[in-house]
C-alpha cells in the first residue's frame, strides 16, 4: 500500500487535539515504516514521545486500506486510558480482553468476528489462555495485519520488569509469517536488553533509538536514614515545591502510611497501589485534573500514565535499578521548561530490594516440594490442594507454578483446576536463567548505590551511560537543587506519627480447607465463637515501634515499658465496646515468661485484673516456619487448651507479642468463648509484615 503522509498527520492532530500538532523526531519514519512493511521493528523512545501515536496511526491506515485488525500486547492495560481515548478521537475502534472485563467478552468477540474492531489489547497473560488461544486468536490469526509489542523490554531475562508470560511470545513470533508487521515499543532498553530482543523478535529487526537525554529533568539524590526524616523533608518541601506530582514508594504499606502522615499535614494527597482496585482510575484523573497535590505510589503507577506537565517525581526510597528509574522519573517534566526528579535514600531499602530479589525465581526445594507433591497425586492438585502438601506461602506456589508452566517442555500441565506432572524434566537452563538474572539484579542494585552517591549535576549523564547512550548529551540541572536539610521539631512530629499507627487485626471467619481434626472443627467459625477486630502496634521491625519490638523479643527478652504506655494509648484511643474487663496472653512454650509478663504489665496500666486461662499443650514449630496458612492452622490444631483455671465472664483483652496468620488468636479466642468469657478482643504488640 502507498503511506498517505497528509493522512498521517491529520491523524495526528485529531489524536493530540491539537490542530498545530507535528512529527517528533522518527514518529512519522516509525510510522511509514510499519505501513510499507519494510520488516519488524523496535523503537527505543523516551517516556512521553509517543510510541502509542506510533501504532495506532499505523492500524488507522492500514484499516483505511482494507487490511485486517491490529493485536497490540501489552502489560498496561489498566493504564492505557488515554491513549485509547486518543485512538478513539481518531476513529481507531479500540477493544479490550482482559481479566477485568469479562462480561464483555463475548460482545467483543463477537464484533471481532463482524471486523468491526481496529485493533484488540490483551495482557501478555491472556496468550496462555486455552479459551483465548483457540476460540479467539485462531479466529482472527490469518486476519491480524500488525502485531504490537509494547514494553518489549518485558520479554527479556535481562530487562528490568521482567514478565514472565512474555516468554509465550517468543514462540508465537517464532510461527509468524515472515511479512507480517511487527511493530515492538519501549522506553528502557540497554544494549544488552536490545540483544535479547533481537534474538526473539528476529536478527533482521530494524531499530529506531531516540536521544536519552531529559533536558527538562532536574536530578537530584538526597541520604536520609530514617523514615521519619524522610516523612519530614516530604512535608517541609511538598509546601514550597510548585506543580503536582508523584511520590514513588516500594512497598504498598509505606504507600499508605507516607500517604496518610501528608494528609495530616493539609496536603491533598492519595495513596495508589495494585490494591486500590476500582479507584485507579478515579485517582489518576483527579492527578491529571491537578484536583491532588501528589500520588503516592507504588510501580503500579508506572509504565503508561501520562500527565505531560508532572513538575516532580519524588523517591521515597532507591528502586531496585537504573532502568527502572530512569523509567519512573521520567513521567516528570515531559512538558514543562523544568521539573524535579529527587531520590531520597534510607536505610530499609537494601532489605526490601533484597527481597524482590531474592523472591523472583522459586528455590531448587521449592520447586521440588511442588513437583513431589504433583508426583504424589495421580489426578493432580488444585494450588489450595497443594498448600496442604507443602509449607510454601500462596505467592510462592503460584510463581513456582507460573514460571514451570512456561517452560518448554513444561514439566506441568493444567487439566481443569489440577496441576499434573507431565514427561517433561525441568532444563538445567531454568537455573542457569535464574542465576543469570539474579546476579545481573545484583549488579542493577549496586549501580543505583552508586548513583545516589553522586554529586548534584552528575546524575543524568550517568543514567544516558548506565543505559548505553551518549552521556556527553546531558545537559546542566535547569533548577537549583532542593534543600537537605530537615527541621527538627518536624522530624519529631513524624516520630510521633509513626508511633501513633497502628493497624487492625481482621478475624478470621472460616477453619482451613480440610478443617482442624484435632479440635473437630471445620467450615465457617460460629460468629458467638469468634474474635473481635483487633489491633496491633505497629509492624515488625518498622520505622515506629517495631525496632523495639524486635529488641524486647530477641535481645532484652523483655518488653520495655514504652511499649506498655504505647499499648495502653492505643486501647484507650480505640475504646472498644463492651469494654474489657480482664486480661489474659496467648501461651508460649518457648517465650514461657515473656507475653503473659507484658499482658499482666499492660491489665495494670488499665486497670484491669490478669488471669492466666490458657496454656500450651505441646511444643510446635514457630509460626513463622510456617509458609501458608493451611500449614500454619495445621500446626496450631490441638496444641492450646485451658489450663485448669476457671475462665472468667466478661469481654476479655487477649495479648500476644506478634501475629501473622491470626490462627493463634483465632483458637484462643474461640477456647475462651466456647468455655465462658465475653467478647475478645485482641491486641498484638506487632505484625509480621509479610507479603509487604
Amino acid at each position: 500500500m502507498t503511506y498517505d503522509a497528509a493522512r498521517a498527520l491529520e491523524l495526528l492532530q485529531i489524536g493530540s487535539g491539537r490542530s498545530d500538532a507535528v512529527f517528533r523526531d522518527g514518529q512519522e519514519v516509525a510510522i511509514r515504516h510499519v505501513v510499507d512493511g519494510q520488516g519488524r521493528l523496535l523503537v527505543v523512545q523516551k517516556t512521553g514521545w509517543g510510541k502509542s501515536f506510533v501504532y495506532f496511526i499505523a492500524t488507522k491506515l492500514l484499516r483505511e486500506a482494507g487490511h485486517g485488525p491490529a493485536l497490540l500486547i501489552s502489560p498496561l492495560l489498566a493504564l492505557m486510558r488515554n491513549q485509547i481515548a486518543a485512538a478513539e478521537r481518531m476513529g481507531v475502534r479500540a477493544a479490550t480482553i482482559n481479566s477485568d472485563n469479562p462480561a464483555d467478552w463475548d460482545d467483543v468477540e463477537a464484533q471481532l468476528g463482524r471486523g468491526e474492531i481496529d485493533i484488540l489489547l490483551i495482557s501478555p497473560e491472556r496468550l496462555a489462555n486455552e479459551r483465548f488461544r483457540t476460540e479467539v486468536l485462531a479466529g482472527i490469526a490469518s486476519r491480524i495485519s500488525l502485531l504490537v509489542i509494547d514494553e518489549a523490554h518485558c520479554i527479556s531475562d535481562w530487562g528490568h520488569d521482567f514478565r514472565p508470560h512474555y516468554r509465550l511470545l517468543e514462540r508465537i513470533v517464532r510461527t509468524l509469517p515472515a511479512n507480517l508487521r511487527l511493530l515492538a515499543t519501549t522506553a528502557t532498553a540497554n544494549n544488552r536488553v536490545m540483544d535479547d530482543l533481537a534474538a526473539v523478535l528476529g536478527p533482521q529487526l530494524a531499530v529506531s533509538r531516540g536521544d536519552l537525554n531529559r533536558r527538562s529533568l532536574s536530578l537530584q539524590t538526597i541520604r536520609l536514614r530514617s523514615q521519619a526524616e524522610r516523612l519530614a523533608w516530604l512535608a517541609q518541601q511538598l509546601s514550597v515545591l510548585p506543580g503536582h506530582g508523584i511520590i514513588y514508594t516500594l512497598t504498598v504499606r509505606d504507600a499508605h502510611q507516607v500517604a496518610d502522615w501528608l494528609k495530616t499535614r493539609d496536603f491533598n494527597v492519595e495513596a495508589y497501589t495494585g490494591q486500590s482496585g476500582d479507584r485507579r482510575e478515579g485517582l489518576e484523573q483527579a492527578l491529571l485534573n491537578n484536583q491532588l497535590k501528589a500520588l503516592v505510589a507504588t510501580t503500579a503507577l508506572g509504565m503508561g500514565y501520562d500527565k505531560p506537565d508532572l513538575a516532580f517525581v519524588i523517591h521515597y526510597q532507591m528502586p531496585g535499578s537504573v532502568v527502572a528509574y530512569y523509567q519512573q522519573v521520567g513521567r516528570a517534566g515531559r512538558a514543562l521548561d523544568a521539573a524535579y526528579g529527587v531520590l531520597l535514600s534510607g536505610e530499609e531499602e537494601a532489605e526490601i530490594n533484597d527481597w524482590f530479589i531474592q523472591s523472583a525465581f522459586p528455590t531448587r526445594e521449592e520447586v521440588g516440594q511442588v513437583l513431589e507433591a504433583l508426583d504424589a497425586a495421580a489426578n493432580g492438585l488444585s494450588v489450595p490442594e497443594l498448600l496442604g502438601r507443602v509449607n510454601l506461602s500462596k505467592g510462592r506456589v503460584e510463581k513456582t507454578i507460573a514460571l514451570l508452566s512456561l517452560e518448554a517442555p513444561s514439566p506441568i500441565a493444567r487439566q481443569a483446576s489440577k496441576w499434573q506432572l507431565t514427561a517433561a524434566r525441568l532444563s538445567e537452563e531454568f537455573w542457569r536463567r535464574a542465576e543469570r538474572l539474579t546476579a545481573l539484579r545484583r549488579d542493577e542494585q549496586q549501580q543505583m548505590r552508586d548513583y545516589v552517591s553522586l554529586p548534584f549535576g552528575k546524575h543524568m549523564g550517568f543514567l544516558i551511560e548506565a543505559l548505553d547512550g551518549n552521556p556527553n548529551t546531558a545537559n546542566p540541572p535547569a533548577l537549583p537543587p532542593l534543600p537537605t536539610n530537615v527541621e527538627a521539631p518536624l522530624i519529631q512530629e513524624a516520630v510521633a506519627f509513626l508511633r501513633r499507627t497502628n493497624l487492625p487485626i481482621e478475624p478470621r471467619l472460616q477453619w482451613p480447607p480440610g478443617g482442624m481434626p484435632q479440635y473437630q472443627l471445620a467450615g465457617r467459625i460460629q460468629e458467638t465463637l469468634r474474635a473481635e477486630t483487633g489491633k496491633a502496634l505497629c509492624i515488625w521491625g518498622d520505622a515506629g515501634w517495631g525496632g523495639l519490638v524486635r529488641q524486647g523479643k530477641y535481645r532484652d527478652g523483655h518488653f520495655a515499658d514504652a511499649l506498655v504506655t504505647a499499648c495502653a494509648d492505643m486501647f484507650r484511643q480505640w475504646n472498644p465496646q463492651p469494654t474489657p474487663t480482664w486480661v489474659t496472653s496467648v501461651p508460649s512454650l518457648r517465650h514461657a515468661k515473656l507475653v503473659p509478663d507484658f499482658a499482666n504489665r499492660l491489665a495494670a496500666a488499665l486497670g484491669l485484673p490478669f488471669h492466666v486461662v490458657l496454656t500450651k499443650s505441646d511444643d510446635r514449630p514457630e509460626q513463622k516456619s510456617m509458609a501458608n496458612s493451611t500449614q500454619q492452622a495445621r500446626n496450631i490444631d490441638g496444641s492450646i487448651a485451658l489450663g485448669g483455671q476457671p475462665v472468667p465472664h466478661g469481654p476479655v483483652l487477649l495479648i500476644d507479642d506478634m501475629v501473622d496468620s491470626r490462627w493463634t488468636l483465632t483458637v484462643s479466642a474461640w477456647l475462651l468463648r466456647k468455655n465462658g468469657s465475653g467478647v475478645v478482643w485482641p491486641i498484638a504488640l506487632s505484625q509480621t509484615g509479610h507479603d509487604q
